[in-house]
């Protein structure tokens, strides 16, 4: 099967995860001008670990598959909308990071508001980047180490957008341009909190917004806030694939989850409710 192209402005944003130097587009994948090149899989994505590889394996491809499915019934689209506003708040962004991105479906609804922008997904699950690789045509899929060197160019980024996922502050603030901004989405402290008691899921961290501040404001400000709140209506098919798209699947029994689910009512009534976050480079 012949894959598209590349997007040409998306590979400029990428750098050699073993020299550091520019990559550009060969009929194999990427290749830098030092000659370390690097295979696109026939799924579409291209694997820019650091030497070494990493010891972070990313989300397995059954948490993948419920991720997909689930943003796809739309439930997070409201979510997507409030990232995409926050993101394109000010100048037009032209180069957009998603870190932990996932299948790429929340890069893709702002690409989509973003008709001349470029993105790159990146995101330790190669399942994950096996998606992100069809989620939209003017987006990269890298397989790449959250919390190493990313394998980007400095000051390249126009915005980086986390949605759910870890922050690495001084990597956002080596990649974002001047006057690049982050965009963190996190959960509220009662979201999905219909469940979290129920089903036996983890709960919010009170001090989540304490700990993001800490880790990011050595290198980056915050700017603005904002927040997306509604409520869903979920049959039990749904409320499982939201369970099994996170970390709380790890953390039940076989079985577990089916026996505590039969006990709720069906369609049950979810709050989704998230914070939404704006930083920029600090100096």
């Amino acid at each position: 099967m012949n894959l598209p192209a590349l997007p040409p402005a998306a590979v400029a944003l990428l750098a050699c995860p073993v020299c550091g130097q520019g990559l550009a587009a060969d009929p194999a994948g990427l290749r830098c001008a030092a000659g370390h090149a690097f295979d696109r899989a026939r799924q579409g994505h291209v694997t820019l670990l650091p030497p070494g590889g990493t010891p972070h394996a990313g989300d397995s491809a059954a948490m993948v598959g419920d991720r997909a499915d689930f943003l796809a019934a739309g439930h997070y689209a409201g979510i997507t909308a409030a990232l995409a506003d926050a993101a394109l708040a000010g100048p037009s962004p032209a180069t957009l990071l998603d870190l932990g991105g996932g299948t790429g479906a929340h890069l893709a609804g702002v690409l989509d508001r973003a008709p001349d922008a470029v993105g790159v997904v990146l995101d330790a699950s190669r399942y994950a980047a096996r998606r992100a690789a069809r989620a939209h045509p003017r987006a990269i899929a890298v397989v790449a180490d959250s919390w190493a060197r990313w394998p980007v160019r400095d000051a390249a980024v126009d915005r980086v957008l986390v949605v759910f996922a870890p922050r690495n502050g001084a990597e956002t603030a080596r990649v974002l341009t001047p006057q690049g901004r982050l965009v963190v989405v996190t959960p509220a402290a009662d979201h999905l909190a219909e469940l979290i008691g129920p089903l036996g899921l983890l709960t919010v961290d009170p001090a989540k917004a304490d700990r993001l501040a800490a880790g990011l404001q050595p290198h980056l400000r915050p700017v603005a806030a904002s927040g997306h709140r509604t409520e869903l209506a979920l049959d039990h098919a749904a409320v499982r694939t939201l369970v099994g798209m996170g970390p709380h699947a790890r953390h039940l029994a076989d079985g577990e989850l089916d026996r505590r689910l039969a006990a709720l009512p069906e369609p049950v009534t979810v709050t989704v409710a998230v914070g939404v976050g704006t930083w920029e480079r600090d100096g």
